[in-house]
């Protein structure tokens, strides 16, 4: 359904504005001060049009998998570079946009919700595989490095699914989620702001530059291992406190039971 064309076009970035939800905590810079911005006026010119939510996560993975089919499968160059980092951008722009047209509209829906999710799950690891792809292709490189876009794809994929699963089971359980219980700062999120998918976007304004790609690349996996490995701790900790609060809770509501019979 169009969006109301009476409504102008900054009275509709004020509506996004209002209906924004909280970033989570430990949000990524690029994401919080960049990619959500750009996400919000994209979102404007959607609504306007009448885009339903679904067609601007379709939007999002036109420009994403075009990006990707490009560093797999085109010789790089700095050109190329370039036009990949901003194809890969505007995917991830667009990939914001959709909840924001979603908010102005009906709320969404667990259909949409479900699609966004998994053309995100296959960006997260298709990348990766990419880089693996192109650079076995077209780059001399020593076959030991090609572990490295492979571990990175695992360490994405499995980074979006614990996020992802930390919410659901937060929420089976009545426990807020990251982005409710908000709390982020402007340090916190430069400091993550290595493990932030816009950062590995503009990586590949080197991928005409070999030599300087591995290296920005290698160390965003390296980063983003660690990044993992510490939030993997924490996470099964903050588990077990919900399992712990929950059998405490059972307990106490057992043992408050009354008495039937002698």
């Amino acid at each position: 359904m169009r969006g109301d064309v009476q409504e102008s076009f900054r009275d509709t970035l004020t509506r996004l504005g209002d209906a924004q939800k909280r970033r989570a905590r430990g949000a990524p810079a690029y994401s919080v001060y960049v990619n959500r911005k750009i996400g919000r006026v994209l979102a404007a010119f959607a609504y306007r049009r009448g885009w339903s939510p679904n067609q601007v996560t379709a939007v999002s993975a036109v420009f994403t998998f075009t990006g990707v089919a490009l560093v797999a499968l085109v010789s790089p160059s700095v050109l190329l570079g370039v036009g990949i980092w901003l194809l890969l951008a505007l995917g991830y722009a667009w990939d914001s946009a959709d909840g924001q047209v979603a908010r102005l509209g009906s709320g969404g829906s667990m259909a949409g919700e479900w699609l966004d999710h998994v053309v995100d799950g296959i960006k997260a690891s298709s990348v990766h595989l990419a880089v693996l792809v192109g650079t076995y292709r077209f780059v001399k490189v020593s076959p030991t490095w090609l572990l490295v876009p492979i571990g990175f794809a695992v360490v994405a994929s499995v980074t979006f699914f614990a996020m992802i699963l930390n919410d659901l089971l937060k929420g089976a359980r009545g426990v807020p989620q990251a982005a409710e219980r908000g709390g982020s700062t402007r340090l916190r999120s430069l400091l993550v702001l290595p493990m932030d998918y816009g950062a590995l976007c503009a990586a590949f304004v080197a991928w005409g530059a070999p030599t300087v790609f591995r290296a920005v690349y290698t160390g965003l996996a390296a980063f983003c291992t660690v990044f993992l490995v510490l939030a993997a701790v924490k996470w099964f900790r903050e588990m077990r406190s919900i399992d712990a609060a929950r059998d405490q809770g059972t307990s106490g509501a057992e043992g408050s039971e009354p008495r039937v019979g002698p």
